[in-house]
This record gives C-alpha cells, structure tokens and sequence, in this order.
C-alpha cells in the first residue's frame, strides 16, 4: 500500500476527498497524486499525518499502528484482567452498584451487560489517555 493510498483511505474515513484535502492544507492541485510514485517530502507528510492524528510512519508503510496511544494486545490483556477484577469486586459482597439500590447480583442480566460494558469503556479510555499523558516523545513514533 501506497503513501498515497493510505492517506486516501483516511479521506475516505473522514468523508473528504483527496482534492478538499490538498485545498485544506495549502497543496497544489494533484500533490497528493504525485505521491503514488513517490516519496512526499518531510514537511507535507508531517501536515498530512498531523490534519489524520496518524503517525508519519504510518502514512509511510512502515507501521499498521495510526497512533501511538492505541492500544496494544498487552494493554486489552492488561484491560481484561482489571476488568475481571472489578467484576469479581461487585459480586457476592452486597456491593452497591446504583441501580435502584440494587446489587449487582440483584440486577438482571441487561443491566450487568450494561455496567460491565461501561466499565470495559472506560478503562480502555483510561489507558489511552494515560498512553497519551504519559509516553516519553521519544517513543511516539
């Protein structure tokens, strides 16, 4: 895959077209096509990964990751496990979980799909801003 067809098939995600895009960030007519054949120079690709929140890198082939925070295998393992434990937390014990002053094993099973599913939401969230927040910028490639 391309430079090219990469930062096309961003366009596509967004809902632009290739020549809206050249036009957004100041590109002559048809730049952007010439990189079918070629290698764009650095300060273009840098405005075209910057515009997409996508690593040069990724622009460039030589990583399927689009952004450094994403998360990684590791981290949904890592997400799976703290997920497991809270769970584990509000089961058996009583535990408060807010609705209707029910507990959580009082609730029925849509309202646990619910709770569980948000709280999956939110630590997946939580490692991504933390992955933001805290990776050395050497290491955002």
């Amino acid at each position: 895959m391309t430079t090219f067809d990469r930062v096309k098939k961003l366009c596509e995600e967004q809902k632009i077209s290739v020549v809206e895009l050249e036009e957004k960030l100041g590109f002559g007519r048809n730049s952007l096509y010439s990189w079918k054949r070629k290698i764009p120079n650095g300060a273009n690709l840098k405005k075209v990964a910057d515009y997409f929140d996508v690593s040069t890198d990724y622009l460039l082939g030589r990583t399927d990751k689009k952004r450094y925070y994403e998360l990684t295998e590791k981290d949904e393992k890592t997400i799976q496990k703290e997920l497991e434990k809270l769970i584990n937390g509000l089961e058996g014990k009583g535990s408060y979980a807010g609705f209707d002053g029910q507990t959580f094993d009082e609730m029925d099973e849509a309202d646990k799909e619910l709770l569980i599913a948000s709280l999956e939401n939110s630590l997946r969230y939580a490692k991504m801003i933390a992955k933001k927040k805290f990776t050395p910028k050497k290491d955002r490639k």
